[in-house]
């Protein structure tokens, strides 16, 4: 197997022992000894890949920003119309996917918020996600919208995505991921019909 293959099957195997060392222990208790025996590994193969516990802590939280990435793409490549209001419906469907919404990546979103808060780093990256959620909002909702309401209603939209989000991962018996999703797809089908009314 070329070298290439291996070295990012091993990264790969890496990230998913320190989304399951978060979802036990948080980011403050995850360490290059949690990871290293999720992954069964020895510390130094993290040392070896990553140079350490930031790095790969950066990694990991850019794979769960790929992930979300390719989710989008692929429910963008399902709309048959590629209308405004199909590629809005795309980005609720794939901020709520499987992969975002499972536990242990629903911890490691919420642990990798709050740590942002205090490292720059995860801070960059937290920036970098809000950027590309709302530039994609802007794109559908400028033809629809009159250019002075694009923002808020993106604003309003990431808003509710995010909101629910959280809602839902913290609520145990009570918002579902189902609910919440669906929550914000009748927002923007409010937002179409109120436009097409007006």
């Amino acid at each position: 197997m070329p070298k290439i293959v291996v070295e990012a099957e091993k990264k790969e195997q890496l990230i998913e022992a320190t989304l399951k060392s978060v979802e036990a222990y948080g980011i403050p208790g995850t360490t290059i000894n949690s990871i290293s025996r999720y992954a069964g590994v020895s510390t130094g193969i993290i040392s070896h890949y990553f140079g350490g516990k930031q790095a790969l802590m950066e990694a990991t939280v850019r794979y769960l920003l790929e992930a979300l990435k390719t989710s989008l793409l692929k429910e963008l490549a399902k709309t048959s119309d590629g209308s405004p209001y199909s590629r809005l419906l795309s980005i609720v469907e794939a901020n709520f996917s499987k992969l975002q919404v499972s536990e242990r990546a629903a911890k490691t979103w919420m642990a990798f918020w709050a740590q942002a808060m205090h490292d720059p780093q995860l801070a960059r990256l937290q920036r970098v996600n809000e950027r590309r959620l709302f530039s994609n909002l802007k794109v559908s909702l400028r033809e629809i919208l009159p250019p002075s309401q694009v923002e808020d209603q993106a604003h309003a939209i990431a808003a509710l995505i995010d909101g629910l989000w959280l809602r839902s991962a913290l609520s145990s018996g009570g918002l579902s991921v189902v609910q919440a999703e669906r929550i914000c797809k009748n927002y923007v089908s409010e937002l179409f019909e109120g436009k097409h009314k007006a």
